[in-house]
C-alpha cells in the first residue's frame, strides 16, 4: 500500500506492522531433551494457507503495542493469556511486486501462559500442533522459518529481513 506525501508529492509506501508469538516448551519424549514450538496449519485465510505457522499472530491496530497486539492475537486464536512474552526480533519484509508491501514483523516467544492452547478459530485453522525446533514440518510460512531456525541455531539477531 503506497500513500501520498502532499508536502513532496511523492509516493511512500505505508510500512504494516504485526506481531508474531511462537509458544515454546522443554519436551523428554524418548529421553532426549528438545525444544518444541507450537504452530498452526493455516486454512482459508487467503496468505500462505497450507502452511505451517505461528500458533499466535496478526497485524497490530492502531494504538495497540507489538506486545499488547501479541496477547491479543494469542487469546483470538488459540485462547491463552498471562503470556511470559520474550523479545525475539524485529524483522523488515517486503514481497516487492506482489501486494503485500513493506512490512515490520515483531517476534516474540512464551515459555509460559495460563490456558491450554486449542484452536479457536477452524475456519482459519486446519490443525495445531507441536513441533521440535529441529524437526520442523514442510511447509513453513517463509519469513517465520527464518527466525525459528535462528532460535534453534541460538544465533536469532535483534534485526533480521526478509526479501531483499
Amino acid at each position: 500500500m503506497s500513500i501520498h506525501d502532499p508536502a513532496t508529492g511523492k509516493l511512500r509506501f505505508a510500512i504494516v506492522p504485526a506481531a508474531y508469538v511462537f509458544l515454546l516448551r522443554e519436551s523428554h519424549a524418548g529421553g532426549d531433551a528438545a525444544t518444541e514450538v507450537l504452530l498452526q496449519l493455516r486454512r482459508g485465510t487467503g496468505y500462505m494457507d497450507e502452511h505451517w505457522a505461528a500458533a499466535g499472530a496478526g497485524h497490530v491496530e492502531r494504538g495497540e503495542t507489538a506486545e499488547d497486539a501479541a496477547r491479543r492475537e494469542c487469546r483470538e486464536e488459540i485462547a491463552v493469556d498471562d503470556l511470559d512474552l520474550r523479545f525475539a526480533t524485529a524483522m523488515q519484509r517486503t514481497a516487492r511486486d506482489l501486494p503485500i508491501d513493506e512490512r515490520v514483523d515483531f517476534f516474540f516467544t512464551a515459555r509460559g501462559w495460563s490456558g491450554e492452547p486449542r484452536i479457536v478459530e477452524p475456519a482459519k485453522c486446519a490443525d495445531l500442533r507441536w513441533f521440535r525446533l529441529d524437526d520442523l514440518p514442510d511447509p513453513v510460512v517463509p519469513h517465520e522459518l527464518v527466525v525459528l531456525e535462528g532460535l534453534r541455531a541460538g544465533t536469532l539477531p535483534p534485526l533480521t529481513h526478509f526479501g531483499f
